[in-house]
């Protein structure tokens, strides 16, 4: 079984708890401006480009059968609507300026790496699936975790939840955690943030609250878009999915983070030659999340 990987990220320690090895897949059913995956958006692969470390050696327009690559004026220039991902201009480039975002490997190819840090697993960490969405490539993602589960490695699985519920069900038995994103609960502002409405992921949210497994909702905190009323209403449902793990008695934690909002990933943009739509959101200050924070704690005894 193959899947489409447009990342393996070692020593990672912000995708679950302890060292982590995190696998990022291809594509996603939102499209969140501030993405800092944009490359994992697109089920396609895709070509990336950056200007900084390009030499002008030429070998790139040599090599490529499409004509994506032009010199005009000491300029590279693109034409990407030609770009099939080939990858032969990546193979030509002395400087690395050309990167193919999503390559096809087998669970034994994502496994080798998986398995070089598995020293550290055993001190807490684990592997990660993330992207994009993995449950897009939701058989793919299940071959992979149940895998690291055969190595007795901890798994987590990060979600947007905007997948039909029995891609996520299949990969519960070998998920020892889920970290969901909840962006909005209006369901008419989240289509307009990320494209899609909400309705399934609030369902899949509910839906997992009834399950023994521990599981972390995470918010990215947007400027403009959810960092005000909408943190309380989100609140309300976290609490609610709180109350019904209560009532069914269900002990596995189900926590609540919150991600502030940065601008590291506009570089990624430019490299794929899109607009980086969140580059004039400003950033709010720790102490301002913080303040907010407590607001809601107060409010909902989080």
């Amino acid at each position: 079984m193959t899947g489409k990987i447009f990342h393996i990220q070692r020593f990672s320690i912000h995708d679950g708890p302890g060292i982590r090895t995190t696998v990022f897949l291809k594509g996603c059913p939102l499209s969140c401006f501030w993405c800092h995956n944009p490359e994992g958006i697109s089920v396609s692969s895709e070509l990336l480009y950056n200007p900084d470390k390009c030499i002008g050696c030429g070998a790139c327009l040599q090599c490529c059968p499409n004509g994506v690559h032009l010199m005009e004026t000491d300029q590279h220039i693109l034409q990407r609507q030609n770009c099939t991902a080939c990858g032969k201009c990546v193979q030509e480039c002395f400087s690395g300026a050309l990167e193919i975002a999503g390559l096809t490997l087998s669970v034994e190819e994502v496994m080798q790496e998986v398995l070089r840090d598995q020293a550290f697993y055993s001190r807490g960490g684990g592997v990660t699936l993330s992207g994009g969405e993995p449950l897009m490539q939701a058989a793919f993602s299940r071959a992979i975790l149940q895998s690291c589960k055969e190595h007795a490695i901890h798994t987590a699985v990060e979600t947007c939840g905007d997948v039909p519920w029995r891609q996520i069900e299949t990969i519960l038995p070998y998920t020892d955690l889920i970290l969901m994103d909840l962006k909005l609960l209006d369901s008419d502002r989240h289509r307009a943030a990320v494209g899609r409405p909400n309705e399934r992921i609030l369902q899949n949210a509910r839906l997992l609250a009834q399950q023994e497994l521990p599981i972390e909702f995470r918010t990215p905190v947007i400027p403009t878009v959810n960092d005000g009323e909408e943190l309380l209403a989100l609140a309300g449902f976290v609490t609610e999915l709180k109350q019904m793990r209560t009532r069914a008695g269900i002990a596995a934690e189900l926590r609540w983070e919150w991600l502030a909002f940065h601008r590291l990933a506009g570089d990624k943009y430019k490299s794929l030659g899109r607009a980086y739509r969140a580059a004039a959101l400003p950033l709010m200050p720790l102490s301002q999340l913080q303040e907010l924070r407590k607001r809601v704690e107060r409010e909902y005894f989080l």
